[in-house]
């Protein structure tokens, strides 16, 4: 017996059904992008190693998916390295592109070497796969979906705010009650050179950004194990732990990092910010958490991060201000600010909450049932006329029983089944049946067009 084909674990197949409920994901946040001024792009699935690696700091360059170089890949490893064991090192000699990681250092990648040809501030939005070698488990894939929105070319903080708003805007329409949550690199930096440990930013940060998950002590035990003195942890906890309100958490931290420049520059960027979303009115729903990371090296200003209230399922969106991350392809001084939406994690909440659209989009209005010959010269005009009209419909391609062409519109959940039989004929007319109340009525062409027309 052949073996059971399978797909490779943390990626997925998606039926129809589930495409239609992703479709209603991508289309919604697409056209928020689109409101607020931001155009499509999209790049190659692979990038040159050399353009991902270093990026995404030492943990996200272990994840990142590997090629293999075409042909014989094993004849570019030299001799005297024939024959060792150590994956590490070959591995520059034997792959030279790997799979990307997300979907923002491609960008960068791709506004310097498209530098002529487009308009800044540069706005762009893209939805496209990315891949990451973790551990498959609930709501963390290897294959999943971003859909990046990001402004490069501007310093503004008022991007930062638009961000937020279109956060707001996404999730209004997708019915997902949620809270943002906001942090500034600047402000960790400075954290970080108060507690006497300027040269460990990077250690602090991937350590405090895993708070949520493992807890405080935990964080605490592997800063330790990272070379951060019991002093300096000692003097971290308190401030990671600052309660109040926002504005409160901001006049704290004016006091706590006033020997901080770079401190002192967050904390007025993050009042300038919170001034913006207050004028926004989302004061509600956006708040300062000092325990908020965001472990990618290339942040280097506001940070974001998205939760659901009312399902436990990790962040859902995020993102934050990257300083120069053009700069590492040849192209210095140019700033930028974006965020992700998780697709596939949203796909989670409103599947949970029970939020997807009752009736899909896609799938079709009415099916037509095939009588035979006559009667398919009769419908396939009107098909025609339907289609031209948006309006979703298909024909039975066979002659067969009835009771067959009723189950299959049935299966695919379709909402009406049209006849046209002899009587239908001769009057210029058609039935259409309702498939969940059992009613139908013979109705015009015209008629038909508004049964089946979706509000």
């Amino acid at each position: 017996m052949a073996q059971k084909p399978s797909i490779p674990k943390g990626t997925r197949d998606f039926t129809p059904v589930e495409m239609a409920k992703r479709n209603f994901i991508f289309d919604t946040i697409r056209n928020v992008f689109r409101l607020y001024g931001f155009q499509p792009i999209e790049t190659p699935a692979m990038e040159n190693l050399s353009t991902l690696l270093g990026k995404y700091g030492e943990e996200g360059d272990k994840l990142l998916f590997r090629i293999l170089n075409s042909g014989d890949f094993l004849s570019g490893i030299p001799s005297e390295l024939d024959g060792t064991t150590d994956s590490a090192g070959l591995s520059g000699y034997i792959s030279e592109k790997g799979l990307r990681y997300d979907l923002t250092v491609p960008f960068a990648r791709f506004v310097v070497q498209h530098r002529n040809e487009i308009t800044f501030p540069f706005k762009r939005y893209q939805i496209q796969p990315v891949w990451r070698a973790d551990r498959p488990q609930k709501g963390r894939y290897r294959e999943f979906y971003q859909c990046d929105v990001d402004v490069i070319g501007s310093d503004s903080l008022l991007n930062e705010a638009e961000l937020v708003k279109i956060i707001d805007d996404v999730f209004r329409r997708l019915n997902i009650r949620t809270v943002v949550k906001i942090n500034n690199r600047k402000v960790l930096a400075g954290i970080s050179e108060i507690i006497g440990q300027t040269d460990r930013l990077t250690d602090i940060t991937v350590a405090i950004d895993k708070m949520e998950k493992i807890g405080l002590e935990k964080v605490s035990e592997e800063l330790l194990v990272k070379g951060i003195s019991d002093e300096a942890i000692g003097r971290l906890k308190p401030i990671l732990l600052l309660g109040g309100s926002t504005a409160v958490k901001l006049d704290k931290l004016t006091n706590i990092l006033s020997d901080s420049e770079a401190g002192l520059k967050g904390v007025a960027e993050l009042r300038t910010l919170f001034s913006y979303i207050e004028s926004f009115g989302l004061s509600e729903m956006a708040e300062l958490d000092l325990t908020l990371a965001r472990g990618l090296n290339y942040y280097t200003g506001a940070i974001f991060e998205v939760k659901a209230i009312d399902m436990s399922i990790g962040s859902i969106c995020g993102g934050g201000r990257y300083d120069d991350l053009t700069g590492i392809f040849g192209m210095p001084g140019v700033s930028g600010v974006g965020i992700s939406f998780g697709a596939e994690r949203i796909y989670d909440v409103l599947d949970h909450l029970g939020l997807f659209p009752s009736e899909s989009l896609e799938s079709p209005r009415a099916l037509f049932v095939n009588f035979g010959t006559k009667e398919e010269a009769y419908i396939l005009p009107i098909l025609t006329t339907l289609r031209k009209k948006g309006i979703n419909v298909e024909i039975y391609p066979e002659a067969d029983k009835m009771k067959k062409q009723f189950n299959y519109a049935n299966r695919k959940n379709i909402p009406y089944v049209v006849l046209a039989g002899e009587a239908e004929i001769s009057a210029n007319m058609l039935t259409v049946k309702d498939m969940a109340s059992g009613d139908q009525k013979m109705v015009s062409v015209e008629e038909l067009t508004k049964v089946l027309s979706v509000d």
